[in-house]
């Protein structure tokens, strides 16, 4: 990952420009040396030329000046010396001339001298021959002894010339050689360094191409960015800026000036002519909060209040973290929103809260006068009718004793249907108890409770064995009891009624029912019948306060019942589900969250 990053990144084009740029630099400096050792191969070749061309000349001088001599000696001409002289001058000449030319060859320096030596005893052996001249005395023997000696001399100087020439050629013919393969790879070796250079310049160029392509693309998605930026802004109400401590610069966003309701860069950022439209009674706060962010790295919610031109009253949250840039300048980058609905809908959800407490007020004075003022006129009604019953039914006809029955029913009723109000109101208060309690005893009291029933209808209960859970003890009495007597209240005529109590510890993410519920173990108990049952459409309706599903003439009670048993286990963050089938009978299901 991170080499893939490292060959897209600037860094490996500036490696690529500066390793170009050495190649090149080293490529440059073998050239010239390259050029240096062609141009010393070139000045070697000549060097040798110009030795050679020296050496021939010296015989040359050498033979003139034997010839000039000796048409002096044979003619006595002295207008012969004169050449004589000028060679013996030229031949010095090139010795000096040679002597410079070999003077880091040290077998040619000993060659040189050599001859240098040969050289002065010719022309030694010339001088002598002068006094021979002088005196007539040309056909002497000793004269030709001179004669035959300066044959010698000469020998051995073209014998020692010789020699230098062969040296000299044998160096020539391998300076000659390097040079010519120098001259060879001349132009082969500057092919090769133009192109590489030229390779080199290519890579650059397509890696610079290929950069600017992505510079492209970068520039496009970072316009993309910037308005997507700018809309989620506008949409989510919020706007950033920048401060930059050190040179006390702002900078903010377009959508900043909009939350000020001003357009977009309308005036200059700066916290003086921000702190224009905060509302006088946050200036000082705000202005706190805002020298604290030169310290902190991190800035915590603060709120404040600003006025628009217009008179409207805006709520603000801001928030700024420390962002330190790579030549270590701070700056802080901010972020405000506009939590102007949030605070109104605080307020209103406060006004709501006020409005629920009293109507909970007004409940709480419903439930007393249920409790008392209802049911005092309710026992008087119930006592007057069981003491005309007592004392006055004979006199009766028939269709009185049907009235006073039917009294005597409504009046039960209404009690029935005040208790179970009462009950249903006891499952909404909030100040609920959850203690650690054994759901076998709750169960048992349930069943003492509805002794009388259960012996009526001569049911027949089993349950399983129940642990133990924090809940809250009275309600959940009260779960168990309601749906025992839903079940047998709902039983099948001629049929003893048969309920089954099932017990098991299941977890969320394993029941198809508790997919939606927090993660976690739930206790599941099941109270399954043999009732009558119900359509299964019905199975969330029958959980509706005041509903029922059967004729009231037909089956007693309220429709409050199950209504309960949904706000018990409610209050526990459980579950209750309802299964039926009718003539069948009916489960129902309870799931309560292991605490």
């Amino acid at each position: 990952m991170k080499k893939n990053y490292f060959f897209k990144s600037t860094l490996f084009l500036k490696v690529v420009l500066l390793s170009s740029l050495f190649v090149i630099l080293v490529m440059g400096g073998i050239t010239y040396m390259h050029i240096s050792n062609l141009t010393n191969s070139t000045k070697i070749v000549v060097k040798t030329y110009k030795v050679n061309v020296e050496l021939e000349r010296i015989i040359s001088y050498l033979r003139e000046a034997e010839s000039d001599y000796r048409k002096y000696i044979v003619e006595k001409d002295v207008s012969y010396l004169n050449p004589y002289l000028d060679a013996k001058e030229k031949v010095n000449n090139s010795f000096l001339k040679l002597n410079e030319l070999i003077n880091e060859n040290s077998k040619q320096h000993e060659n040189l001298t050599v001859l240098n030596k040969l050289t002065d005893s010719l022309f030694f052996n010339f001088s002598k021959t002068n006094i021979f001249v002088e005196n007539n005395e040309t056909n002497t023997k000793a004269l030709n002894l001179l004669y035959f000696k300066e044959n010698a001399i000469i020998d051995s100087i073209r014998r020692k010339t010789n020699e230098m020439f062969f040296l000299e050629n044998k160096l020539f013919n391998n300076r000659q050689e390097k040079y010519e393969s120098d001259l060879q790879f001349t132009p082969l070796f500057f092919y090769l360094v133009l192109l590489i250079t030229l390779i080199i310049i290519i890579l650059a160029y397509s890696k610079i191409t290929n950069d600017l392509k992505n510079i492209k693309v970068k520039n496009d998605q970072l316009l993309i960015f910037k308005e997507s930026t700018n809309q989620s802004e506008i949409i989510g109400k919020h706007g950033n800026w920048v401060w930059h401590i050190e040179s006390d610069i702002f900078t903010y966003s377009d959508n900043l000036y909009r939350l000020l309701g001003e357009e977009p860069q309308s005036f200059e950022a700066t916290l003086v002519n921000f702190l224009k439209f905060v509302h006088p009674e946050d200036v000082d706060k705000l202005t706190e909060d805002l020298n604290k962010m030169t310290h902190v790295e991190e800035l915590p919610f603060i709120n404040y209040r600003i006025i628009q031109k217009n008179g409207s009253i805006k709520y603000l949250k801001a928030y700024a973290k420390s962002f330190y840039s790579l030549n270590g300048q701070k700056r802080l980058l901010g972020n405000t929103s506009d939590i102007t609905e949030e605070i109104e809908s605080i307020i209103a959800l406060e006004e709501r809260n006020l409005e629920l407490e009293r109507n909970n007020k007004e409940l709480s004075a419903f439930n007393y006068a249920a409790s008392h003022d209802l049911q005092e006129p309710l026992r008087k009604i119930q006592t007057f009718v069981s003491r005309l019953e007592e004392k006055e039914a004979a006199t009766f006809s028939d269709a009185g004793h049907q009235y006073l029955e039917r009294i005597k029913f409504a009046a039960g009723k209404m009690r029935i249907l005040i208790d179970d109000l009462l009950q249903f109101s006891r499952t909404n208060k909030p100040d609920k108890e959850f203690v650690e309690a054994d759901l076998n005893a709750l169960f048992e009291n349930a069943m003492q409770d509805a002794t009388v029933i259960i012996l009526e209808k001569k049911a027949k209960i089993t349950s399983d064995t129940l642990p133990k859970a924090k809940v809250v003890a009275f309600q959940i009495q009260q779960l168990f009891l309601n749906l025992l007597v839903n079940s047998l209240k709902y039983s099948k005529e001629e049929t003893f009624p048969i309920i089954k109590v099932n017990y098991s510890n299941v977890k969320a993410k394993e029941t198809p029912h508790l997919l939606k519920a927090a993660e976690g173990n739930y206790h599941k108990i099941t109270f399954t019948d043999n009732g009558i049952g119900f359509d299964q459409k019905y199975a969330e309706k029958i959980f509706d306060l005041f509903n029922r599903l059967h004729n009231k003439q037909d089956y007693s009670g309220s429709g409050i019942g199950l209504s309960i048993c949904k706000k018990i286990v409610e209050n526990h963050n459980g579950f209750i589900f309802s299964k039926g089938e009718i003539n069948v009978g009916a489960v129902f299901t309870v799931y309560l969250p292991v605490i």
